[in-house]
């Protein structure tokens, strides 16, 4: 059996589409996490942030994960060795994170069936905000073409984040304007 090749750039151009069509985040960021774990045939993927205190990552988006999975507890920081470097800007792959400790939640992954990830940043100006992640339900050695999908579909979701956040602040700046026309138009 002819095993098929995947299309990265058709993927990667169908995620900037994505991107490119709305400024709410939610949606886009479910896109993303769907098309990435189709694409690399991938038990699941998520996209985590960065709270305001730097200290917790928080669940933007996710597809294939069970609900239990989700709620296991708080991916922080200080605890999760992965992140902690993934944050620094390195990708990184865990073969097998039931047995690996720097994965937070080795129990929670051997219930929910994971082996092995792959972690990239999402980078804004040189600085994490985010990762994104690919779970395997088997050990699994990532390509280089799939890595490279991966930090690629972190970089544009790192740029669509910023932009939707921009977006809303100049929204906010200029309903601040019209409220105040307006309340100088009544005088």
């Amino acid at each position: 059996m002819a095993v098929k090749k995947i299309d990265y750039f058709s993927a990667l151009y169908d995620v900037a589409k994505v991107i490119n069509a709305s400024l709410r985040p939610s949606r886009v960021l479910e896109e993303i996490v769907t098309c990435v774990a189709s694409t690399m045939n991938a038990k699941a993927c998520s996209l985590r942030v960065l709270d305001a205190r730097k200290k917790r990552l928080l669940m933007g988006a996710q597809h294939g994960l069970s609900e239990g999975y989700i709620r296991k507890g708080p991916v922080t920081v200080q605890r999760s060795g992965l992140d902690k470097q993934a944050l620094k800007g390195e990708t990184i792959w865990l073969k097998n994170v039931q047995t690996d400790d720097r994965w937070q939640y080795k129990e929670k992954a051997k219930t929910e069936g994971i082996r092995s990830v792959l972690v990239v940043p999402l980078v804004v100006e040189g600085k994490a905000i985010g990762v994104l992640r690919v779970y395997s339900g088997k050990v699994r050695k990532f390509k280089p073409e799939e890595i490279k999908f991966l930090e690629a579909v972190a970089n544009l979701s790192a740029i669509s984040l910023e932009n939707a956040k921009l977006h809303q602040a100049l929204r906010k700046d200029y309903d601040l304007v019209i409220a105040h026309e307006y309340r100088l138009d009544d005088n």
